[in-house]
């Protein structure tokens, strides 16, 4: 039986995931206030959200090394109190630097917080709930993205400086309240899964194999493994593909389509991530049910939802009528849905215990580094005159290439 204490870290650390993405998805449906008020291009505003996924991939693997080493729980807390700063601070930001500054200070603390944060979970679920939780915990981050989509409601109702200024505010106090409730909870809420050590190093290892040297290079052991680098490289193609798309859509639908500042971010990022949530809650059952005699079905169903989103993002690219799009929307969103929900679950079968915060890392580091660059190139293509449409056919055919390789994945480990 799961413990209690391991439910109740997805409760606390789901409220986390909820001000994670809230906070970095508020920016993208405000574009034309925030060009407007700070004097910038297109351009210049996809410079804000590739900047916040470079620095964020950048710090991954150093993030998911000290989630390892130091502790997840001093990690997850002092990220998210310096995300939070960096929140309110975008809110009074009056130039392009100091906005572009704010995105990069809020991309390096918010890297610290995902590998820590699954780590941790996974620490405390066997095979019979991992995916569920990891998924559960990730639900926080549909939800802070579908909140994210207000923003440009916010835009128009209260200026765009307010989001960032409340949700800013309500992350500090958020975080102070976790380091009294984990201080008193220390007993219950632990960073390790003291309760049953054998338990975790059967799932991590062959009965086979020997433990590795707790002085063992990780970044070399997880790159010797087969499983991990094809995880890796179609973790590269899914951010290359879906970033762009998820930071883009508002813009698609409002400069593209017509479509008003409050209903675009309603039909792009809402549903695409309300989508996910269904995706997540529909894959992680799935995984859950088959993984104890089919641990493959971790790399399995991602890779199906990836192979039916393709289709569909070939279909946004026509630009045809509006409830078509949010179909085929609704359609990718749930793809990334079932990869959320069944990631780490999946590094969890081809990486040692030991190394799981930092091969997640990993995995952020190329998602989001692909995806900096890409919609950097989306905001170039705008200031081109060149239509969003013509990115779409690339887009489908990076999904459907990282579908082929998460068939091609062979679990090693339980």
């Amino acid at each position: 039986m799961t413990s209690r204490a391991a439910w109740t870290i997805v409760g606390l650390l789901w409220i986390v995931a909820v001000l994670n993405y809230l906070d970095r998805q508020l920016l993208v449906n405000m574009a034309a206030p925030v060009k407007a008020d700070l004097a910038i291009a297109d351009e210049r505003f996809g410079l804000f959200s590739s900047m916040f996924l470079w620095v964020y991939g950048i710090c991954s693997p150093l993030a998911g090394y000290l989630g390892d080493r130091v502790g997840r729980k001093p990690v997850i807390i002092a990220s998210l109190v310096i995300w939070s700063l960096a929140t309110l601070a975008s809110g009074l930001v009056t130039s392009f630097e100091q906005m572009l500054l704010a995105r990069a200070c809020l991309g390096i603390s918010e890297a610290f917080y995902m590998p820590a944060a699954v780590a941790l979970i996974v620490d405390h679920h066997t095979t019979q709930t991992r995916s569920r939780a990891t998924g559960l915990h990730l639900s926080g981050v549909y939800v802070g993205s579908i909140l994210g989509g207000l923003g440009g409601w916010f835009a128009e109702e209260q200026g765009w400086r307010f989001g960032f200024i409340m949700f800013g505010s309500l992350g500090v106090a958020y975080a102070l309240f976790l380091v009294i409730v984990l201080r008193v909870g220390d007993r219950v809420v632990d960073d390790e899964p003291r309760q049953h050590p054998e338990r975790s190093r059967r799932e991590a290892l062959p009965a086979t194999s020997l433990p590795q040297p707790l002085r063992s290079n990780p970044f070399r052991a997880l790159l010797s493994s087969r499983g991990f680098v094809l995880l890796l490289v179609m973790n590269a193609l899914n951010g290359a593909a879906y970033w762009p798309v998820r930071n883009w859509l508002p813009s698609f639908f409002n400069a593209e389509l017509g479509v008003s500042l409050t209903w675009s971010g309603l039909y792009s990022t809402a549903a695409f991530n309300a989508a996910a949530f269904a995706g997540m809650l529909l894959g992680s059952t799935i995984s859950d049910r088959l993984a104890a005699r089919q641990p493959r079905v971790r790399a399995l169903i991602p890779a199906v939802g990836f192979c039916l989103a393709a289709p569909c993002l070939v279909v946004l690219g026509l630009g045809v009528f509006i409830p078509v799009l949010v179909a085929c929307i609704f359609v990718v969103g749930m793809s990334q849905g079932f990869l959320d929900a069944n990631l780490m679950p999946a590094v969890c079968t081809v990486a040692d215990v030991r190394h799981r915060a930092t091969g997640y890392g990993l995995m952020n580091f190329v998602g989001t580094s692909a995806g900096g660059l890409m919609t950097y190139v989306g905001g170039r293509m705008k200031d081109a005159h060149i239509p969003f449409t013509d990115m779409f056919p690339f887009v489908a055919a990076m999904i459907f290439v990282a579908g082929m390789l998460l068939f091609a994945v062979r679990p090693t480990r339980q």
